[in-house]
């Protein structure tokens, strides 16, 4: 099913709810994943309104999910992303995966090979947030 289709390289990063930066306690919401060879930006987002609740329920969620939006934005190049929707695509995951002392942060740069980075991004999704 796969032979003849180039195995492409990408990079990803999970995205975290730290809703107490000082504890260092986390939840993962998102994962974002970037293949230069195909020019993919995107990312993939889930909030368990009730996980996050139990760890911090003074949170406000619908703030989280503005937070995830603009990354959605920041991936799409449009107007949700604000400035740094304009950048080429490189520079956009480079902002993403740049640390963040917020409450949505990305984790550490991982990288893989995948025939397909749209379904890529699906199975990294279930694996790390679902």
């Amino acid at each position: 099913m796969t032979a003849g289709r180039p195995r492409l390289s990408y990079q990803y990063v999970v995205l975290r709810c730290v809703p107490r930066v000082d504890r260092e306690e986390f939840l993962n919401v998102g994962v974002v994943i970037y293949c230069q060879a195909t020019d993919y930006l995107a990312v993939s987002w889930q909030v368990d309104r009730d996980r996050v609740a139990a760890l911090y329920p003074a949170l406000d969620l619908d703030q989280v999910c503005d937070a995830l939006d603009f990354v959605d934005g920041v991936c799409a190049g449009d107007e949700r992303g604000g400035a740094a929707a304009t950048k080429p695509i490189g520079q956009r995951f480079g902002f993403l995966k740049a640390p963040k002392s917020t409450v949505l942060q990305p984790g550490p740069v991982h990288g893989g090979v995948t025939h397909d980075p749209v379904r890529q991004l699906e199975h990294l999704v279930e694996k790390l947030v679902g």
